[in-house]
C-alpha cells in the first residue's frame, strides 16, 4: 500500500511540474487558460485545478482574468539560482566534453570590449602553444570568440569595436569595417564564427556564443588548434559541436529554450 501511495505522489508531482513548465512557457504571451493547461498536459480540468492550488498558495503561479502566469515566488527562486551561478564552474565540465569530442584546445571567454578576456582553458591532447591563456586578453575583431559574441551583441557593441580601430594581427585579419560587419552577418546565419588564422599565425578556431537567462549573449567558447588540423573541411562539424556545447552552457545559465534556438541557429554536428 505504501508503494502505491508513493507512486501516486510521484505521478502527481510530475504532473504539477509539467503544469508549471506550461505556465512558464505561456507567461510571456499573457498566460494560459485552465482549458489550455488541461489540454497541454492531457489532464482533466478538475485535476489541473487541484494541482495548481498549492502552487498558487505558494505564489509560484497566479491567476488574472482566468489566465495563469508565473507568480512572484518563481522570480525569487530564479534570482537565488542565478546569484549562485558561477559561469566557469557551470561551463567547465561541458568544455571537457568538447575537448574529448574534438581533440583540440577549448576556451571560455568573457567580453571586455574592445577585447575578450579568457577565463578558462582546457588543453587538447596536442597541447599546442598559443598566445591565449587564462587571464589574457585578445582583440574582439580578430578572434573567433570575439566575432561570435559581437554577431549577437547588437550594433552598439560592434560600433565600439570598429570605432576603437581594427589593426591587423596577421595577414588574414579583417580590418575593413564593411567586410567585418558582413562577416558578422554570416556568423548570425550559421550560428558560429571562424578565426581563419586572423589573430595568431598558424592557429584557427571555431567559436559559438553563450546566452544568459535573459536571452542576451554574455560569453563565448571556442575550439582552437593548429591550422593544419582545423581545416575548412572541419568548420561545419566543429561549429556544430561548439554550438551544441554553447547551448548546454546557456541552458545551465537559465536561458529559455526558444531564445537559445532563436539565437543559435546552427545545427548540431
Amino acid at each position: 500500500m505504501e508503494g502505491h501511495v508513493d507512486r501516486n505522489s510521484s505521478s502527481s508531482l510530475r504532473r504539477a511540474l509539467a503544469l508549471l513548465d506550461e505556465v512558464a512557457a505561456a507567461t510571456p504571451d499573457g498566460g494560459a487558460t485552465l482549458g489550455q493547461l488541461a489540454a497541454s498536459v492531457e489532464v482533466h480540468k478538475s485535476s489541473v485545478l487541484r494541482l495548481l492550488a498549492p502552487m498558487a498558495d505558494a505564489a509560484l503561479v497566479r491567476v488574472d482574468s482566468g489566465r495563469y502566469r508565473l507568480g512572484p515566488r518563481a522570480a525569487q527562486l530564479g534570482a537565488v539560482y542565478l546569484a549562485a551561478l558561477d559561469l566557469r564552474a557551470v561551463a567547465h565540465p561541458l568544455l571537457e566534453e568538447l575537448v574529448d569530442a574534438t581533440g583540440e584546445t577549448v576556451y571560455l571567454v568573457l567580453p571586455d570590449l574592445p577585447e575578450m578576456v579568457y577565463v578558462d582553458k582546457i588543453d587538447g591532447p596536442g597541447r599546442v602553444r598559443m598566445a591565449s591563456s587564462i587571464g589574457s586578453r585578445q582583440p574582439a575583431h580578430s578572434t573567433g570568440v570575439g566575432k561570435a559574441y559581437l554577431a549577437f551583441a547588437g550594433d552598439e557593441a560592434v560600433d565600439l569595436v570598429v570605432g576603437h580601430g581594427m589593426p591587423a594581427r596577421t595577414e588574414q585579419t579583417v580590418t575593413d569595417p564593411r567586410r567585418f560587419r558582413a562577416e558578422l552577418c554570416r556568423v548570425r546565419d550559421r550560428g558560429y564564427a571562424v578565426d581563419d588564422v586572423e589573430n595568431e599565425a598558424d592557429i584557427r578556431c571555431v567559436a559559438a556564443p553563450i546566452v544568459d537567462h535573459a536571452g542576451s549573449v554574455t560569453a563565448a567558447l571556442s575550439v582552437a588548434g593548429l591550422a593544419t588540423r582545423i581545416t575548412p573541411e572541419r568548420y561545419e562539424h566543429l561549429g556544430g559541436l561548439a554550438v551544441r556545447t554553447a547551448r548546454a552552457v546557456s541552458a545551465a545559465l537559465g536561458a529559455p529554450d526558444p531564445k537559445i534556438i532563436g539565437a543559435l541557429r546552427a545545427e548540431d554536428g
